[in-house]
């Protein structure tokens, strides 16, 4: 900061926080479940309004607050336009009959007992595989959830299931941005980073899949038969199921994996979608677009409503309906809502130092190996709270941290992976954060229904400080590498 620029006191920092605290706590009793419909926006831009008060009053002139706030925006545009697509790609998907078909097909081999264990397996690999949490949640992740459904489990614990193994497969992916961003701002390579997460990932997912077997194993099935055969019945009355629909996922993950870039990736998934619709399921365009007399006009009124609003297949199966409905482009226009308020909030506490200030005096607080990879940890899950995006969690606890983890002798690995272990699995945690937003606007089911039953998510940040508490596999420098070692230098913003 500039001579004309006051360095805010830790108090100050914390005011536009507790504030928001206060009015999210006001939304929760006033509103209920419908606090995302607006009255979180809300929230948000009226504790980023008192973040921009003390920062002005502090010297700071409003188009640099401005500025940092559009600079905060740009950053989460190109998941506000993922998100959109999602939306799309969610509608031709149902009305290609690619969804039922997952439903379908999941039924007839997924046992209720293993049901949450193979959820958790499924996702990881696919997220393996594809280096995106997102798009795993947005494709097979909402065919999951139908199958859990139709099986009898609740939708939070069917989420949960998802979320944790979407995220650990994204975690230990390649090809995954996050992944290769956290070793970046520590300093250490790629493959280095992900084999030394395996021995924290490795026991929370262990850990994990554990408990969902317990969870399978234990849960009430009684209705699940009569409830499996009834969607059957429906799916196969109401669609045209046939293998060849899934050639649709196939294709859209064999061009993630050769590294299309995600915006085209998903585009081209949405039009795979439209074009298996008008092919396989004219029954079912007819239905959602009023239309008999033409189905050249049918086609493109049923496949332009379900990239952009809302549609709902109407089977012989009331439980059913409620699966086969989806709002489109429309429907994440909530969330976008969502994540530009949480960027402005985010952007006037980054303008005003209010995020740096609070985290330097933390770090004064860390005098152990175990204080300082909990404080790292703490600190990635208050970027994921303030600024409310997880590149931001990762990105700026790394560059702080990085010279004291150097300095006391740990490897970057050691960063890496504790930026990992907390900013990226509890980005999906917090309702008003852009990984949070999204699942939850994905998959209908709010972050505080599925957070509970996240276990890897929960799990992972634990482990990493447990580890590092007793000193359980911490790499450090010997003294002849110290002392060769260049030193970190840590750019001023």
């Amino acid at each position: 900061m500039t001579d004309r620029i006051k360095k805010p006191s830790i108090f100050q920092a914390f005011i536009p926080i507790l504030f928001l605290i206060f009015f999210l706590v006001l939304n929760v009793y006033f509103f209920g479940e419908d606090t995302l419909s607006g009255a979180n926006q809300i929230a948000l831009l009226l504790a980023a309004t008192i973040g921009a008060i003390i920062a002005v009053s502090l010297g700071l002139k409003w188009v640099e607050v401005r500025n940092q706030i559009v600079k905060s925006i740009s950053s989460a545009m190109p998941s506000m336009l993922i998100l959109l697509l999602i939306g799309s790609l969610a509608g031709t998907w149902l009305l290609s009959g690619v969804v039922p078909a997952m439903i379908y097909y999941g039924l007839k081999i997924l046992h209720p007992s293993i049901f949450l264990m193979a959820s958790v397996i499924i996702c990881a690999l696919v997220s393996l595989a594809t280096g995106s949490s997102w798009s795993t949640v947005a494709t097979i992740g909402v065919a999951l959830l139908g199958i859990g459904n139709a099986l009898g489990f609740s939708n939070g614990i069917i989420a949960g299931a998802i979320i944790s193994g979407a995220y650990f497969g994204d975690k230990m992916s390649p090809l995954s941005d996050t992944t290769n961003l956290a070793p970046a701002m520590a300093g250490t390579d790629l493959f280095t980073h992900i084999r030394y997460m395996i021995y924290t990932s490795g026991p929370a997912i262990i850990i994990t899949l554990i408990i969902f077997f317990i969870l399978g194993l234990t849960y009430n099935h009684t209705d699940a038969v009569v409830s499996v055969a009834s969607t059957l019945l429906a799916l196969e009355t109401t669609f045209n199921i046939t293998p060849w629909l899934f050639l649709v996922p196939i294709i859209l993950i064999v061009i993630i994996v050769k590294k299309m870039p995600p915006l085209p990736a998903l585009m081209a998934g949405t039009i795979l979608g439209a074009i298996f619709a008008i092919i396989f399921q004219p029954h079912v365009v007819n239905q959602i677009s009023g239309i008999d007399h033409s189905y050249t006009m049918s086609s493109y009124v049923a496949v332009m409503q379900s990239m952009f609003g809302s549609i709902s297949v109407t089977t012989s199966d009331l439980q059913v309906n409620d699966l086969l409905s989806t709002n489109g482009m429309a429907g994440m226009l909530n969330t976008i809502w969502l994540i530009l308020a949480a960027m402005i909030f985010g952007g006037v506490m980054e303008a005003g130092g209010f995020l740096v200030r609070i985290t330097e005096s933390i770090i004064r607080f860390a005098k152990t190996t175990g204080s300082l990879v909990a404080t790292t940890v703490g600190t990635c899950l208050f970027f994921n709270i303030t600024a409310s995006d997880q590149y931001i969690a990762i990105v700026v606890p790394g560059r702080m941290f990085a010279k004291t983890y150097r300095d006391r002798g740990l490897k970057p690995e050691v960063l890496s992976r504790t930026l990992e272990d907390s900013g990226t699995v509890t980005s999906v945690l917090v309702p008003w954060n852009t990984c949070g937003a999204t699942q939850a606007a994905v998959l209908g089911v709010p972050v505080l229904t599925f957070l509970p039953y996240a276990f890897f998510n929960i799990i992972s940040p634990f482990m990493s400080i447990f580890m590092a508490a007793f000193n359980i596999n911490i790499r450090r420098f010997t003294d002849k590498e110290m002392r060769s070692e260049v030193p970190v230098n840590i750019d001023e913003e």
